[in-house]
């Protein structure tokens, strides 16, 4: 499935969008296949499944659905691979709202770069309860260091979390709620239960009463 935006201009009045945070006067044209994005997030998965022997001897630790892992601004420490359970990489905007830049499952690992970062540049919450694997980013450095096709197949694993977030903001930068919607029921994801709303809305950039407003208006016409 493939998206294309063509440069568009507002009307100006009554009728003019009141979702200023994702509306803008003019938009560049945008062209992406979005079925590279799940694609990407395929192989980011079957390509950490493969990091797992470099977490043997690390030591695991639970969190329980909420709690912080780091927070922006702790010096790094320790990388860490997910065993069980999600957790998100989350960034707060200056305008209040909640962006999601990782998603991270069992045997995924979480904020890949901060291997060669002193402090983390976003908050990591575990998303429901999870066991993670912690190893000091010392000897995790040092193993990549001494087997270069892990190392490669490390900058692999890099280049496509690149992908995925180069064409995560592509959605993000869409004009509308509704077209960011589309393009995130069009990756293949499903609406969740009303209680998680608030977790596609951070995937969006979107506000939760943005999406409500959104959903609420598909509702209507689906029953007119």
């Amino acid at each position: 499935m493939a998206l294309m935006l063509g440069t568009r201009t507002e009307g100006h009045g009554q009728n003019k969008t009141r979702e200023r945070e994702t509306d803008h006067l003019e938009t560049p044209v945008v062209f992406f296949p979005l079925s590279h994005l799940a694609a990407a997030m395929h192989m980011i998965v079957i390509m950490s499944d493969l990091f797992e022997p470099l977490f043997t001897d690390a030591a695991a630790r639970e969190f329980a659905a909420g709690d912080l892992l780091f927070r922006a601004g702790d010096p790094v420490v320790s990388m860490i691979l997910l065993r069980a359970g999600r957790a998100d990489l989350v960034r707060h905007t200056d305008h209040g709202l909640k962006m999601i830049l990782q998603r991270a499952g069992p045997g995924q690992t979480l904020a890949e770069a901060s291997a060669w970062s002193d402090t983390y540049h976003c908050d990591a919450v575990a998303a429901e309860s999870c066991v993670a694997a912690l190893l000091p980013r010392h000897v995790f450095v040092a193993r990549l260091r001494s087997d270069p096709d892990l190392a490669e197949l490390w900058a692999r694993n890099l280049a496509r979390a690149v992908q995925a977030a180069r064409l995560r903001a592509e959605i993000r930068s869409l004009p509308r709620v509704a077209d960011r919607l589309d393009a995130w029921l069009g990756e293949g994801h499903n609406l969740p239960e009303k209680g998680r709303l608030q977790e596609v809305a951070a995937e969006l950039g979107v506000t939760r009463e943005a999406l409500y407003r959104e959903l609420s208006r598909r509702r209507s016409e689906k029953h007119a």
